[in-house]
């Protein structure tokens, strides 16, 4: 959740200056947030308050954010819909500053979705050259072979174009239903949803429970909570190939 700051602490780290001239300067009402005067000892919510000097408006220092959100079935990988859809902007309207998805889960499947307003981060965990590894449970029916589960280890000709290898364990199977692990190295566009329906198989259900080393957990659906500073760090190992759960071995069935 977002944390209010003391207005001279704000203005200080916005480069204006010190915290003891900025509090002169709020004493000589010469500072208004969201357009009222300001006094001292007034806090504000930087990702939301504006904040303006003798009529000019003071950018914050750029913090970025960096937040798990456990995207329910039904709800759209955007930030806003012309046909009225619900939208992932949704649930995050209490986040600390404005953050946008990083890659997509169709509307259909639920779990986990990172969600930043840093770039260059978004950008490296989305290149397909990092090969960031995402896991996900598949709920299929009726029944699989042995052969399909080699084809979709080995990879499944989509649009023209062999998937990536992955690796898919069985994790529970009873009468009609069988439920994988699934492990991709790449991201195309319902790739699972595209590679089981190649085989026969019809997805009832598509979770994804972790990218890289960091995952969902017991978060409960709809609900959000920023990353730790460990996260961070790994994903961003992983997204660079520096860290060690970035190596591809091991592909194929366990």
């Amino acid at each position: 959740m977002a944390k209010d700051v003391r207005l001279q602490k704000f203005l200080a780290e916005s480069g204006v200056a010190s915290r003891r001239k900025s509090e002169e300067m709020i004493a000589a009402g010469e500072v208004k947030v969201n357009g009222s005067i300001a006094k001292i000892g007034d806090k504000i919510d930087p990702g939301k308050d504006k904040v303006t000097v003798r009529g000019k408006l003071v950018e914050g220092a750029e913090r970025f954010v960096y937040i798990m959100l456990h995207k329910p079935r039904g709800f759209i990988t955007t930030m806003s819909d012309e046909r009225d859809r619900k939208c992932v902007a949704g649930l995050i309207e209490e986040v600390p500053g404005r953050v946008y998805p990083v890659g997509r889960l169709d509307k259909d499947s639920e779990g986990l979705l990172l969600m930043t307003n840093d770039g260059a981060f978004a950008n490296a965990m989305m290149h397909p050259s990092h090969h960031v590894p995402k896991t996900y449970r598949v709920t299929v029916r009726p029944a699989v072979t042995e052969e399909q589960l080699t084809s979709l280890s080995i990879g499944v000709m989509i649009e023209g174009r062999r998937t990536a290898p992955a690796r898919v364990k069985v994790l529970s199977q009873s009468s009609g239903r069988v439920v994988l692990e699934m492990v991709l190295f790449e991201g195309r566009n319902r790739e699972i949803r595209k590679m089981c329906e190649a085989l026969g198989l019809e997805v009832a259900r598509l979770k994804r429970i972790a990218m890289g080393p960091v995952k969902l957990g017991m978060l409960q659906p709809g609900k959000w909570r920023e990353l730790t500073k460990e996260e961070i760090r790994a994903l961003k190992r992983e997204a660079l190939g520096t860290g060690d759960n970035r190596s591809q071995k091991g592909r194929g069935r366990r």
